[in-house]
């Protein structure tokens, strides 16, 4: 009868209920074990889920909405149709009624917002106003009309009233009312009740009623903002050179005026406009939107729309530009991501196996006996499987819904899978080690200590395979990089390098017992002989496991740590490259000099340690040989002794202030030859021989006298230093800010008080902005937690370790006090037996994690995953992995400290019990 239906004779008490009686704390210290790991394996994949589906509805929601509105768009019904016909296609109900139709066409997963979505009429060439009192640039201004659907329910009213159309507006009419935003009429001084003649309408122009003056309730929003006109006025220029600039403004009419654009000039077209819904979007519809989007804009699905909305529509987006961006940075941030999670899911795999081998060596006896009365491997195995199925399926169970309930927004199935992966783990661990180690019964068990067990045949192959798998994943991954998040040997290299030198560290780990145990066997004491003798009698599966345990779990905290502090330093570097200090204040394109009185105000906050006053010249020229041709770059004019003070504290370009000094009788004054400070690529372009400089702030004679790759007034470009007493025009335009805790807030009350369109940017804002972005802020998290599982399952490994061989050392303690060790020594004893394996796992992990890091670096680019928020505003960086001493150091010393305490806790409640029962037979020892 199988044995999972055989009944339980009476008298006889069941297997699994005895066991969990016997051991109660090792089956609850298993569930909440293979609980987190359950969470974990878990939660990982809805974590990715989450974040990327979320960095996906930022990337479309901070887009214009001009970009990601997809627009059905159609021309005016032709001039063959009767005016009666074309004058109906583009009133109200038609309109909607293909609006209708068109938003039941939009491919899945394309949805609309429709509280954003908008449809009309609009002229598509903006027409001229003829008024002679409207506000002229260089050419009378333009406007664009529009009658838009919806525009009670988007605007409040703030003066007059909505306009209608009164009676039937047809193609022929020449009076309507309109109504205008706040800004339309503030710019082009409008009022209730101005009139405007419209040009483009035949023989006389449309004359334009302004009824109401209205506010945009959002005005970033896609109804407002996919045409950005009918919200804000703004300045185009004609295509004659020079350009003649003029206003462009919207014109709102009512929906029932529509007509009246057919007699323009304008070239009216039929709109439908729709704004994408974001609120059930996720990263995995990705492929599909591209598609869609793709067949909307040129494939069957522009053909349906065209079933609804006539044969010469066309649609419209730049949506998929859009998503294209975010699948390229997700592109380059997954397969690092894959790295760390590939290193959590080996860690918590192995401390799994390892629990589960503990187990098995601890109850060896027990089985063996088993087999030797007659017990089959299938019986046994069955009935351990039984005995940990009862604690591990309910507790990845309870993971599981831990990690349902803790992240939100993601895929079910995948968290499944990893949590189900986690209890069958779990489950089959203990049932095959025992079927592997007892295949046949044995009268006498061998010895299976490390100063006696020898390595194989099979065991060498098999270690000469992970050698030869480690040196592929790290030459693959230095050559091509971490440039696909499928690539599982390149993902596995951190893992694979602590696993080769886990394997060389078992291997090793006898001879410095032997060396150590030499000098030891010479000395009057016993402790020390004691404890190093039996750490070398320890057995392979009490040390092997722990060992491998430890060490993947160190390297994967080191890893994780290294990848933060490179992300960390390579932000911090950033920010200081976009302000070029602790704060930036400067006017309106840094090419106005700051009003008087800004420095002085800006010293006097708070937290400010000094303030740098600089001129930036960005339109400076070069007078090159040749037809007088000349060449861009920026001038910088500063005082030499601050400015190179600045240049130490930030590490950008630091230079002697004696540099830009001239040499000699020479004065600093203007007509002089000024010493200069240029990038690498301006030095090589001017040369060392005195050359003309052509700016605003006067012409200047330069000689090279240093070349700097960074400067802090200006990181990113091409810049000349020079002192600014030598320019006819001197006045700062620039502001460099430096102390330890600038209150940005305070800056620009004080500037806001000395000057109008000053900006203040800081450093800390700058910085904290980068890491705002939801792809880099869920990558950042999934090595945080990395780090944090390495370390916490490092703790683990070792408490397992401890407690496993625990009864044993009370065991020989008890023995030893009994034969007069005092307790002095025991406690001396027990800590010295436990440091050995401590000590050698910390120092191997830190030397694993320093490998992994140096190995590895070249294949990790860091700044996408740091830096993808700043892309066009700082210059690249090149931020690279290195290694970080706390990430090596902090879990390796708790390690040991963790081992050492852990021993001196055993050692006191040794002391607090009788020798009597440590001593009594029968216990499991």
């Amino acid at each position: 009868m199988a044995w999972w239906r055989q009944r339980t004779e009476r008298g006889v008490a069941p297997w699994v209920r005895t066991r969990l009686r016997t051991a109660p704390g090792a089956a609850v210290a298993f569930g909440v074990l293979v609980l987190v790991t359950a969470f974990l394996a878990a939660a990982l994949p809805r974590a990715l889920d989450a974040y990327e589906t979320k960095g996906l509805r930022q990337e479309i929601a901070g887009a214009p909405p001009a970009a990601t509105s997809v627009e059905l768009s159609a021309p005016q019904p032709g001039l063959e149709i009767a005016q009666s016909t074309r004058e109906k296609a583009v009133r109200p109900p038609a309109l909607a009624a293909v609006r209708r139709a068109a938003l039941a066409r939009l491919p899945a997963p394309l949805r609309a917002d429709t509280t954003e979505s908008a449809y009309g009429v609009r002229t598509s060439k903006s027409l001229v106003g003829l008024n002679h009192w409207l506000p002229v640039i260089d050419a009378p201004p333009r406007f664009t009309l529009v009658a838009q659907s919806g525009l009670a329910a988007h605007a409040t009213v703030r003066g007059g009233r909505l306009p209608i159309a009164p009676g039937e507006v047809t193609a022929d009419t020449r009076k309507v009312e309109a109504a205008v935003t706040e800004a339309t009429a503030r710019t082009l001084r409008l009022r209730v009740g101005s009139v405007i003649d419209v040009d483009g309408f035949g023989g006389a122009p449309l004359v334009v009623r302004i009824t109401g003056i209205v506010e945009p309730r959002h005005p970033r929003g896609g109804y407002w903002s996919a045409e950005p006109v009918l919200r804000t006025p703004g300045v185009a220029a004609d295509a004659p050179v020079p350009p003649q600039f003029h206003w462009d403004a919207g014109l709102l009419l009512a929906p029932g005026a529509a007509p009246v654009l057919l007699g323009s000039q304008g070239q009216p077209e039929l709109y439908w406009r729709f704004a994408p819904a974001t609120d059930r979007l996720t990263a995995q519809d990705v492929p599909g939107l591209v598609s869609r989007i793709a067949s909307l804009e040129g494939g069957p699905e522009l053909l349906r729309m065209r079933e609804v909305a006539g044969g010469t529509a066309a649609v419209a987006t730049d949506l998929e530009t859009i998503v294209g961006s975010y699948t390229t940075t997700r592109a380059a941030i997954t397969p690092v991501v894959a790295v760390g999670a590939f290193g959590i899911g080996a860690v918590a795999a192995v401390v799994l196996v390892m629990a589960g081998g503990l187990v098995a060596a601890r109850r060896a006896a027990e089985l063996a006996l088993l087999r030797a009365r007659g017990g089959s491997l299938r019986g046994i195995a069955g009935r351990l499987l039984a005995e940990t199925a009862v604690v591990a399926v309910p507790a990845a169970a309870a993971g599981l819904l831990l990690a349902v309930l803790t992240v939100d927004e993601a895929r079910l199935l995948p968290a499944v899978l990893g949590a189900s992966a986690v209890a069958l783990l779990a489950c089959a661990v203990l049932p095959v080690r025992a079927v592997v180690a007892h295949r046949r019964p044995r009268a006498h068990a061998e010895r299976d200590d490390l100063a006696h067990a020898r390595p194989g045949r099979r065991r060498t192959v098999a270690e000469l395979t992970v050698l030869v798998l480690a040196v592929g994943s790290v030459v693959a991954l230095r050559r091509r990089g971490a440039s696909s998040a499928g690539d599982l040997l390149v993902s596995a290299a951190p893992v694979l390098v602590g696993l080769i030198a886990a394997l060389v560290l078992v291997r090793l780990y006898p001879l410095p017992l032997r060396w150590a145990a030499r000098p030891a066997t010479r000395g009057r004491g016993v402790v020390g002989f004691l404890s190093l003798a039996r750490a070398g009698r320890s057995s392979t599966v009490g040390v092997a496991l722990p060992l491998l345990a430890l060490l993947l779990a160190l390297t994967t905290a080191a890893f994780g740590g290294s990848v933060l502090a490179g992300v960390s330093d390579a932000r911090d570097r950033a920010a200081l490259l976009a302000t070029g200090a602790d704060a930036r204040i400067a006017g309106p394109g840094e090419v106005t000099p700051l009003p008087a009185g800004v420095a002085g105000a800006v010293r006097k906050v708070a937290g400010v340690r000094a303030v740098t006053a600089v001129r930036i010249e960005r339109t400076a020229e070069l007078t090159s040989g040749g037809a007088g041709a000349k060449e861009g770059l920026t001038l910088i004019g500063v005082e030499p002794a601050s400015y190179a003070r600045l240049a130490r504290q930030t590490g950008l370009g630091a230079f002697p202030a004696e540099v830009l000094k001239p040499k000699g009788a020479q004065g600093a004054g203007t007509g002089r030859v000024l010493n200069a400070v240029a990038s690498p690529g301006l030095a090589e372009r001017l040369g060392r021989a005195p050359r003309r400089i052509t700016s605003l702030a006067g012409d200047i004679t330069v000689r090279i006298a240093a070349v700097r790759s960074r400067t802090p007034a200006a990181p990113g470009a091409d810049f000349l230093l020079v002192d600014a007493a030598g320019l006819t025009h001197s006045d700062p335009t620039t502001l460099l800010a430096t102390g330890a805790a600038l209150d940005a807030p305070a800056l620009r009350t004080a500037v806001r008080g000395a000057g109008k369109g000053l900006t203040v940017t800081s450093r800390d804002e700058e910085r904290a902005a980068l890491s705002d972005a939801p792809l880099q802020a869920g990558a950042e998290r999934i090595y945080t937690t990395a780090a944090l599982a390495g370390a916490g399952y490092a703790v683990l490994a070792l408490l397992l370790s401890l407690l496993q061989s625990a009864p044993e050392r009370a065991a020989l303690l008890a023995r030893l006090h009994t034969m007069g060790l005092t307790p002095r020594q025991g406690r001396r004893l027990l800590s010295l037996d436990a440091l050995p394996q401590a000590l050698l796992a910390a120092s191997g992990g830190m030397l694993a994690g320093w490998a992994t890091v140096r190995l590895l670096a070249p294949g990790i680019d860091l700044e996408r995953l740091a830096l993808a928020t700043a892309a066009g505003r700082v210059p690249a960086i090149g931020a690279s992995l290195r290694t970080d001493v706390w990430s090596l150091l902090l879990p390796a010393a708790g390690t040991v400290l963790l081992a050492w305490a852990v021993a001196v806790a055993q050692a006191w409640w040794a002391g607090r019990r009788t020798s009597i029962t440590e001593l009594r037979t029968g216990g499991m020892r």
